[in-house]
C-alpha cells in the first residue's frame, strides 16, 4: 500500500509537467495576440507600443524560454501577473474561489441528498410508478443540454415570473442592505444556478445508485438476511445500501476538481464570478498567466481526487488492496 501511494504521488509531479506544457502549447498556436488585446485592438497604437509589451511579458522569447520562465517562478510559488490588470493570479484565484466553492458545495450537497434516495427506492421498488418516473426524470437529464436548460430557467421563473434574479452574485446595492436582506438575496440568486448545476448529476447519480443496489440485492448475503425473517426495509436500507454506495467514494473523490475548478457553462451564463468564468475570461483574452493558473490548479486536483478516491476505496472495502 505504501509503494503503491508513493508510486501515485511522485506520478502527479511528471503529469502536471505534461498538462502545463501542453496548455502553454495550445494557447501559443491559437489564433490571437495578447498585446493587442491588451489595447483593446486599437489600431492607433503603434508597431513599437506592442513590441514593448511583448518583451514586458517575455512574449518575444521562444516558446520553451517562456515555459521554462513559468516552471521556475511556480516553483517558487509565483504564477506571475495577468495580462489584463498585471495583477499576481493567485489574488485573482483566492478572489473567485469563494463564489465557485459555495454554488459547487450547494450544487454537490443537492445532487447527494436527492440522487441516492431516488436511486435506492426505485432499485427497491423497481417496476413501480416511482421506479418509472424516476426513470423518466433520469432520461430527460441525460438528454436535456445543460445550457439550454439555464436558458429556460433564466427565460421563465427570471423573466416571465420575476421569481428569482438571473445573473450575479452581489449587487453594487447590496452593501447598503441589513445582514439578513443580504442573505436572502444571496439565496435567492443562488437557486437557479444551483437547480441547473445539480440537475444533469442528479439524473446520473441516481441511476447509477439504483444499478448498484439492484447488483447487491442479488447477493448471498441479502437472501440469507431475507431468510432470517428480517423486514424488506431493513434489508434494503441496514443490509444492501451500506455495501452498494461503495462505488460512490469513487465519484465524490472526483468531485475535488469542480470544487474549485467550477463551471464554466453555468458561471458564464449567470455571470456567476467563480473560476470557470474566470478561466473562460482568460482564455477569450489570451491571458497567458491566468490560464496556466487555473489550468494546472485544476490538473493538480483532478490527479489528487483520483488518488484519494482510490484510497478511500481500498480502506472502505477491506477486499481491495493495492500493491
Amino acid at each position: 500500500m505504501v509503494n503503491y501511494l508513493l508510486r501515485r504521488i511522485l506520478i502527479i509531479p511528471v503529469m502536471l509537467l505534461m498538462i502545463s506544457l501542453i496548455t502553454l502549447g495550445v494557447m501559443h498556436i491559437s489564433p490571437g495576440d495578447p498585446a493587442a488585446l491588451r489595447y483593446g485592438l486599437n489600431p492607433e497604437v503603434s508597431a513599437t507600443a506592442l513590441d514593448r509589451m511583448r518583451e514586458l511579458y517575455g512574449l518575444d522569447q521562444p516558446f520553451l524560454t517562456q515555459y521554462r520562465g513559468w516552471l521556475i517562478r511556480v516553483v517558487s510559488l509565483d504564477l506571475g501577473n495577468s495580462f489584463i490588470d498585471d495583477r499576481p493570479v493567485q489574488t485573482i484565484i483566492l478572489e473567485r474561489l469563494p463564489a465557485t466553492l459555495l454554488l459547487n458545495i450547494l450544487s454537490l450537497a443537492l445532487i447527494f441528498a436527492v440522487a441516492i434516495p431516488i436511486g435506492v427506492v426505485s432499485a427497491w421498488r423497481r417496476g413501480s410508478f416511482f421506479d418509472r418516473s424516476a426513470g423518466l426524470l433520469v432520461f430527460i437529464g441525460y438528454s436535456t443540454p445543460t445550457f439550454w436548460l439555464a436558458l429556460l430557467l433564466i427565460m421563465f421563473f427570471g423573466v416571465r415570473l420575476g421569481w428569482f434574479p438571473i445573473s450575479g452574485m452581489r449587487p453594487w446595492y447590496v452593501q447598503f442592505m441589513p445582514p439578513a436582506a443580504q442573505l436572502r438575496d444571496l439565496a435567492s440568486r443562488l437557486v437557479l444556478p444551483v437547480f441547473a448545476t445539480a440537475f444533469g448529476g442528479l439524473a446520473g447519480l441516481s441511476r447509477y445508485a439504483r444499478s448498484s443496489v439492484l447488483e447487491v440485492l442479488r447477493q448471498d448475503y441479502v437472501r440469507a438476511a431475507r431468510a432470517k425473517g428480517l423486514t424488506e426495509k431493513r434489508v434494503v436500507w441496514k443490509h444492501a445500501v451500506k455495501n452498494a454506495l461503495l462505488p460512490v467514494v469513487t465519484i465524490m473523490g472526483l468531485t475535488l476538481p469542480s470544487l474549485i475548478g467550477g463551471s464554466v457553462i453555468f458561471e458564464t451564463i449567470f455571470s456567476w464570478p467563480g473560476m470557470g468564468r474566470l478561466g473562460y475570461n482568460a482564455i477569450m483574452n489570451y491571458d497567458y498567466p491566468v490560464v496556466m493558473g487555473v489550468g494546472v490548479l485544476s490538473a493538480f486536483l483532478t490527479l489528487v481526487g483520483i488518488l484519494i478516491s482510490d484510497l478511500a476505496y481500498a480502506w472502505i472495502d477491506p477486499r481491495i488492496r493495492y500493491r
